[in-house]
């Protein structure tokens, strides 16, 4: 358990940095813009390898890689990859609806969450 633990902690801190470092080299190379640029590219690419990933340890037998690299690397590097690989569960499952109400639900509570947090924040630390 804790050389699991030790792996997932790892990968996240390896995948952080690289979401850091890809972050600032986006914005070096397109200068500042008003749509997150940076982030949007971010989540793309952690959920396009989340999807090659899972299929390659699938088939290749690497399933014990997965703490370190689709929880921690990946998941440090956007935890967006988590997301999509839940969703895309669910529509492989033919489960439409419910794919539906979790992108839905997702997306508007966690925007809802976050707005909630800032005007707490913003209301106890004024």
């Amino acid at each position: 358990m804790i050389s699991t633990l030790s792996l997932v902690a790892l990968g996240g801190a390896i995948g952080a940095a690289l979401r850091f470092l890809s972050g600032a080299a986006i914005l070096r190379i397109a200068g500042p813009q008003d749509f997150p640029l940076a982030i949007i590219t971010v989540n793309v690419a952690g959920s396009f390898l989340m999807g090659v990933f899972v299929v390659l340890a699938a088939q290749k037998g690497l399933t014990h890689l997965s703490p370190f690299v689709m929880t921690g690397l990946l998941g440090g590097f956007t935890t967006f990859s988590a997301f999509s690989l839940e969703t895309a569960t669910l529509i492989e499952r033919q489960a439409y609806g419910l794919a539906g109400l979790y992108v839905g639900m997702s997306v508007v509570l966690s925007i809802g969450a976050l707005m909630l947090g800032l005007w707490a924040a913003r209301g106890a630390f004024a």
